[in-house]
């Protein structure tokens, strides 16, 4: 069988088997962009299981661009808190302000100009204009890798071959279906093509894997990952005499950035002359390029000298707090440290 081949026979097991979602539709581009665009942000590092709650609850409340790039920033942090790297709801936010205010609310269609958008990096550019626009964009993210390197054997280290990687998954691309095979090609890898006990059985190229028969098929493809650092910190929980907690708000670049959080550091003593208590508790997170872990002090203060406020307990649920800091207020809370 030829290679053209190929893309039809993924073609009919995704019009078959492929997966429904909440973005997506089959037979071409899906006809809203900014229902794309809001999915490829979630999607970027997280699961599809994870974000599709977040998802709904996202597009209920901004349900347009216009919508989005109007709300304030502090509100899109509340509504993606719990998924983590908020530099992406950043990002996003700012893309639906400039797609409004520089393009007039409508979607660039072309690679130079949606590359201008924040956030918007060579995969994501090629994903979105094939998805929402249909156009003949090759979409390569770990699930297309690894089929790609099962399909044609690929063994050597993926960095030391993604030149390779790309020119064969450019070939594969069907140009007249690119939105139907970019989701296909996305579900082969989630669905079939799995990192462990992949179903080679139910795989629609499998008489043309190259890799089907080996043995080692699971450590396919390659990659070669870098130790995650270890960071240890404390975090200080601050009550008054009414009970209110401190909270502040992280102007700090990076990932945290805009969210709400309890005083912590990893670097200095914090709070020495409030002489914090040691809960004995400690909570762990594991970051993009490392693993933080907290142990909990408790401080009773009226007066903090640091930047934030007290606030009470039960209006929390109204700040965007980082996944870390939600983990470290139910610790507290489960082991009734926090008097209520």
């Amino acid at each position: 069988m030829i290679q053209t081949d190929l893309p039809k026979l993924l073609l009919e097991w995704y019009d078959k088997h492929g997966r429904e979602l909440p973005w997506r539709i089959k037979g071409g581009a899906h006809p809203n962009a900014y229902v794309i665009l809001v999915s490829e942000f979630m999607l970027q590092q997280t699961g599809v299981k994870t974000v599709i709650p977040y998802f709904h609850r996202f597009m209920e409340r901004f349900p347009t661009v216009k919508d989005l790039a109007e709300a304030p920033e502090e509100e899109v942090y509340l509504y993606w808190q719990g998924l983590g790297y908020y530099s992406r709801a950043r990002s996003l936010h700012a893309t639906a302000k400039m797609i409004v205010n520089e393009f007039g609310g409508k979607f660039p269609q072309d690679k130079e100009n949606v590359l201008k958008l924040k956030g918007i990096g060579e995969y994501t550019v090629a994903s979105f204009l094939a998805l929402a626009f249909n156009q003949p964009e090759t979409v390569i993210d770990g699930n297309v890798i690894r089929v790609i390197c099962r399909m044609y054997g690929l063994t050597e280290p993926v960095p030391e071959i993604m030149d390779t990687i790309r020119e064969k998954a450019r070939k594969l691309t069907d140009k007249h279906n690119p939105a139907d095979y970019a989701s296909a090609i996305m579900d082969l890898g989630a669905m079939v093509c799995t990192p462990k006990k992949p179903q080679c059985l139910l795989c629609p190229w499998r008489e043309h894997c190259r890799s089907k028969d080996n043995p080692e098929l699971e450590s396919i493809p390659i990659r070669t990952k870098l130790p995650k650092k270890y960071r240890e910190g404390k975090v200080y929980l601050i009550q008054n005499d009414k009970g209110e907690i401190f909270i502040r708000k992280r102007n700090e670049k990076g990932l945290l950035s805009g969210l709400y959080e309890f005083p912590w550091s990893d670097e200095r003593e914090l709070f020495a002359e409030y002489k914090p208590q040691n809960t004995e508790l400690e909570v762990s997170h594991v970051f993009t390029h490392f693993k933080l872990t907290l142990k909990i002090h408790k401080v009773k203060s009226n007066v903090v000298d640091f930047d934030g406020q007290f606030a009470a307990l039960s209006s929390l649920e109204k700040y965007a707090f980082s996944t870390l800091m939600k983990k470290v207020y139910e610790k507290a809370y489960r082991n009734k440290i926090l008097d209520i």
